[in-house]
């Protein structure tokens, strides 16, 4: 099995897509692990380069990518254990709506985040 693929549970296996690699839309290999492409925008990346070009199923392998490897993702694709939903908390900034801050006021980082 591949380092970045997963024992996928039988509902995910579905309709997932290729195994092998593919080339996408812009001309770049997905799932063969060599990062480094001449068609990739990461290659030719400039202040003109729209972001959002890299953002889509297009770019993620759908059996072999490395955010599978997390704790969560295994826990739900491996185990069937779905994440547990809560309020998202950021050490250091506010996620709430609710919270009205002057733009000079922060949340003060904890020292341990300060260090090297």
């Amino acid at each position: 099995m591949d380092p970045f693929e997963i024992e996928f549970r039988s509902e995910y296996r579905d309709n997932r897509g290729p195994r092998e690699p593919f080339v996408n839309a812009e001309d770049v290999v997905i799932g063969d692990h060599d990062y480094v492409s001449a068609n990739s925008p990461l290659e030719q990346w400039s202040e003109e380069t729209e972001p959002s070009i890299m953002a889509g199923e297009q770019w993620v392998h759908p059996y072999k990518d490395i955010g599978f490897r997390t704790r969560e993702n295994r826990d739900l694709f491996e185990r069937g254990i779905a994440p547990s939903s809560g309020l998202f908390m950021h050490p250091v900034h506010s996620t709430s709506d609710s919270i009205e801050l002057d733009e000079d006021e922060y949340f003060p980082v904890p020292e341990v985040l300060d260090e090297p």
